[in-house]
This record gives structure tokens, sequence and C-alpha cells, in this order.
């Protein structure tokens, strides 16, 4: 198991992304969080096995449709042993 906080910069509020990551983190079995920052972008907080966080990274280089990625910054952080994936507002 592993965690990244993954940093989405661009257009990525207010055209579901935070919907569109949390249906993708749950088809994979990625447990964690995501939410929109004051500065415009989504942080999400992924926890699961490395080919799984990959796999979350590479979508969220374009995210949903209506999204424009401009740049992704991951970061390794701690495990906190999420249940399930949510929204966090």
């Amino acid at each position: 198991m592993i965690s990244r906080q993954i940093l989405i910069h661009g257009h990525v509020q207010g055209v579901f992304f935070r919907q569109s990551a949390q249906k993708k983190a749950l088809e994979l079995g990625v447990s964690g969080l995501v939410r929109n920052l004051k500065d415009g972008s989504v942080e999400v907080i992924a926890e699961g096995s490395s080919e799984k966080i990959k796999l979350l990274i590479e979508w969220c280089h374009s995210g949903p449709s209506r999204a424009r990625v401009d740049k992704v910054d991951i970061h390794e952080c701690p495990l906190k042993n999420y249940t399930g994936f949510i929204i966090s507002y």
C-alpha cells in the first residue's frame, strides 16, 4: 500500500472533476478523498497498490471531458488507512 497526494491544476473546478475522480478511484479500488482547493486546483489523496495509484494518476492527467489539466503534482504522504473514497467539502 502506498499513499499519494495528487494536485491537479488547470480548469478543474466546476467540470465534475471530483465526482469523476471518485468514480474512477472506486472502479480501481483506491481509497482516499478528493476536494477543491481555494487556489482553483483539485487535491486527491489516494491509497492503494502502486499499480492502481499509477492508473489513477494517469487518469488525473486528463480528467473528465470538460476539464483542462495543465499540470499534475504528485507527492508521497503517510498512510491514513481510508475506507472508501469520499468527496470532501
